[in-house]
């Protein structure tokens, strides 16, 4: 019997036997049997990682898993979503103004103690220095936020009964290797619950693509030198392809007959032809002629509310740094306010949004009548939000692109109807 056939089949035990009341203590017991019989099982694999027998059993002696973590399979538990703020909160609440001008604050401060170092790494890797610290600044506060979780075991629950196993089971292996290697110590490898360490939060395939010794001491130091994390972060930036010299986005007015079914990522045109159809940069800002000939699409976070962008290659460096389009806005915002740029010219519009669930319905609608064609995942993104303005196109109603109950309510009568 395979191990994650034995892991699955204890894990089913589990819940059987918790609904039915029986043993409360032969439950647990069943699975961390499992779980520990999981954990033996890659020790071959750690082996060829070049893994230690003394690291594998030190690290993983007396581990058990860690089943508070979200993102897990677990039979007989209603499973929430993780609640990133990415993914729950509104425009208003994730660029959160106050927080923005808290860290655009002490980003011009970091700005000044690390100008060194930060101008280094752009004549390095590219990649602007205030960009990076608003990384920083998003991932842990500036090295503020303590992270409670310990890695080893995070990545050994994921790996074990996460939803994405697979990956993670290559991250735990990483993450031996790396304390096998004498990078960090067992006790120092604290993490996120997805199991993201350092300054600015990598995960140990992160590490092992991207971590640098920038201090010169000879150590990949993500955790305790400021250099290093920062210069780690910047080459990750250039390794997804940043492009020298070029902005995150620009902030535009657009006209208010523009079709917002057409802001979405595979739609895209040089930012002079934006122009041409009524786009106006905002704060009366004046673009270059490399800016006006890099080919961008246009993004309408609310649908016709809010601020708009233009958003050229770089917007979707910071995007494969993290998929979600408010972590971006976030980042790219504060980079602007930490080099003293104003706010957005044109303020947030919605104070609230559909739930996950409805937005899901929306999803699954839009999917059966032809319109919508990615994940159903409850998330009103650049996709979800076109394909609601063809819906909206195609039966004649507001043409806004976001999703409200009003909205939701016409595709269910539409199909009562059919």
């Amino acid at each position: 019997m395979t191990a994650g056939l034995t892991a699955r089949r204890a894990l089913l035990l589990c819940g059987l036997m918790l609904a039915l009341g029986v043993g409360a203590l032969a439950a647990p017991a069943a699975a961390q049997s499992s779980f520990e019989q999981f954990i033996q099982s890659l020790w071959p694999e750690a082996q060829k990682l070049g893994v230690s027998r003394k690291t594998f059993d030190a690290a993983t002696r007396g581990l058990a898993p860690d089943t508070s973590l979200p993102d897990l399979e677990i039979p007989g538990r209603v499973e929430k979503p993780p609640a990133q703020p990415e993914f729950v909160q509104t425009p208003v609440e994730y660029v959160s103004e106050n927080v923005i001008a808290r860290f655009a604050l002490q980003g011009r401060q970091y700005a000044s103690k690390y100008r060194d170092v930060l101008q280094a790494i752009e004549q390095r890797f590219g990649a602007p220095g205030n960009v990076i610290l608003a990384i920083w600044a998003r991932e842990t506060s500036y090295g503020g936020a303590k992270l409670g979780h310990d890695a080893v075991r995070v990545l050994a629950t994921q790996a074990w009964t996460g939803r994405r196993k697979a990956q993670f089971r290559q991250e735990f292996l990483l993450a031996l290797r790396m304390l096998d290697e004498g990078h960090v110590a067992r006790a120092d490898m604290k993490s996120s619950w997805a199991g993201a360490m350092g300054h600015t939060q990598f995960l140990p395939s992160d590490f092992y693509k991207n971590a640098v010794d920038f201090d010169g001491d000879g150590k990949r130091d993500i955790w305790n030198s400021i250099p290093d994390a920062l210069a780690s972060a910047g080459k990750q930036l250039a390794d997804k392809g940043w492009l020298r010299g070029s902005r995150w986005a620009h902030e535009v007015r657009v006209p208010a007959d523009i079709d917002c079914s057409k802001a979405e990522p595979g739609f895209k045109l040089p930012v002079g032809e934006w122009l041409k159809y009524g786009v106006v940069p905002a704060h009366g800002r004046k673009l270059t002629l490399i800016e006006l000939a890099e080919e961008a699409s246009l993004l309408m976070p609310e649908g016709a509310y809010g601020p708009a962008f233009l958003t050229p290659k770089n917007y979707f460096v910071l995007k494969d740094y993290n998929f979600s389009d408010l972590y971006v806005l976030f980042v790219g915002h504060l980079s602007d306010r930490i080099g003293g740029a104003p706010r957005f010219e044109t303020p947030w519009g919605k104070d609230k949004q559909l739930r996950t669930a409805e937005v899901e319905e929306m999803q699954r609608i839009l999917t059966a009548r032809g319109f919508y064609s990615d994940k159903i995942d409850g998330k009103a993104g650049m996709l979800t939000r076109a394909a609601l303005g063809e819906y909206q196109k195609a039966n004649k109603i507001r043409l806004d692109c976001w999703p409200t109950a009003a909205v939701l309510d016409h595709m269910r009568g539409r199909a009562a109807r059919n």
